[in-house]
């Protein structure tokens, strides 16, 4: 007995016959569900057990799952879940002196802000600093009303013995005092700033000997505390 066709229900004879989606289908009924366009065994689609062809086969969609009230009870327990979560978190962390901030576009603006604040008073204090590093030693100011606190810097090396004081026959130059000096031996000479001395003679690096103008006192004065006039 000949099977019926999938498509005519009409019996299908061996001469016509195509066996395809377990149905046996007469070459003319083997055509898409949609358009008739006819289809061969090479370029058929098959979905639930009838043709297509490329252009019709039937995409397939994603569920949409709906609320019902098991999904809703679901739902809600998560959120339950969460909840209870960062409560126990945030307990944790509320005696630690520290709490989560959020990282929002108002919180990034503000952390930008305090950066370049940051770096300009950083390059205000490497200008002022470089300012005070590029500043003239003692010796070469013009400015002399600063007296130097460490004499090594200016050629008194520490703990370095003093020539002792020789009088040099007279008719030196003529030296002036550009910061105040206290005598630390009896052969020295106390200065104030803007003292003349006179007959003055170099002993030593670092020395000269010469006479006060003011007090009249004659004897050893550092040299790097007087310039010529």
């Amino acid at each position: 007995m000949n099977p019926p066709c999938g498509r005519c229900n009409k019996p299908v004879y061996p001469t016509e016959k195509i066996n395809c989606l377990d149905k046996y289908w007469h070459k003319g009924c083997f055509s898409c569900e949609v358009c008739k366009m006819a289809l061969s065994m090479t370029n058929y689609k098959g979905f639930e057990k009838k043709p297509y062809c490329s252009m019709h086969y039937p995409k397939t969609s994603f569920t949409i799952v709906t609320d019902t009230p098991e999904n809703l009870r679901l739902k809600q327990q998560s959120m339950l879940n969460s909840q209870a979560l960062y409560k126990e978190e945030f307990e944790k962390n509320k005696g630690k002196g520290f709490s989560v901030v959020v990282d929002t576009p108002e919180m990034q603006r503000l952390k930008k802000t305090q950066d370049q604040i940051s770096n300009i008073k950083y390059h205000e204090e490497f200008e002022k600093s470089k300012f005070r590093d590029d500043a003239p030693p003692p010796e070469n100011r013009q400015d002399y009303n600063e007296q130097p606190s460490n004499p090594e810097r200016f050629g008194q090396p520490a703990g370095q013995m003093r020539p002792a004081a020789v009088a040099p026959a007279k008719g030196g130059k003529c030296y002036q005092a550009i910061y105040s000096y206290i005598a630390a031996e009896a052969d020295e000479v106390s200065l104030q700033e803007g003292d003349l001395i006179l007959d003055v003679e170099p002993i030593d690096e670092g020395w000269m000997f010469g006479c006060n103008q003011r007090t009249g006192q004659r004897g050893m004065l550092p040299a790097n505390y007087v310039r010529p006039v």
